[in-house]
């Protein structure tokens, strides 16, 4: 199911660094460090904006 608040999602993993677009403002912010295990569950995720809240906002740099 498309998201509401999430627009695109992308990931290098060589650098673990996850890339989030919004849709309401626009704008992407970048994560370091993300494990690739997360990343797979937030694609996965029925609802990506809880899961961005609950598990990666506030948790990565």
């Amino acid at each position: 199911m498309p998201s509401t608040s999430i627009s695109k999602i992308e990931y290098d993993p060589a650098s673990r660094v996850l890339s989030v677009w919004f849709v309401a403002s626009g704008k992407h912010y970048e994560f370091e460090g993300v494990p690739p295990a997360t990343v797979a569950a937030f694609r996965d995720a029925f609802a990506k904006g809880w899961f961005f809240n609950d598990h990666i906002r506030n948790h990565f740099s």
